[in-house]
């Protein structure tokens, strides 16, 4: 749209396309913060789940098999937080990517 248009027919277009691009700087870093705390606090919520099983199933078989869930469930949390770090990593790098990108000019 460069050269096709006057410039007072492009200031409608401004209008509406700044607040978006704006709006986009704000929400990408926000969106990665909200990924990795819901992800990080559903881990936690399901290992100290597991955990209180331990204390309501007061059995021989409840206790240990709850604390082997727990471990396992821990492990898995590990490879959970691994991913995020990754994906987290990779996400920055993009959007940094992104932003410093010299953009063309006709």
């Amino acid at each position: 749209l460069g050269g096709s248009m006057k410039w007072y027919a492009k200031i409608p277009l401004y209008i509406i396309l700044i607040p978006i691009e704006v709006l986009g700087i704000f929400i990408k870093p926000f969106s990665l913060l909200i990924r990795l705390y819901a992800n990080m606090q559903a881990g936690h919520i399901v290992l100290m789940s597991l955990i209180g099983l331990m204390f309501i199933f007061k059995s021989w078989l409840g206790s240990p098999l709850s604390f082997g869930l727990a471990f396992a469930i821990s492990l898995i949390e590990l490879l959970v937080a691994l991913l995020q770090a990754y994906i987290f990593t990779m996400l920055s790098a993009l959007y940094f990517g992104f932003a410093a990108e010299e953009h063309e000019h006709h």
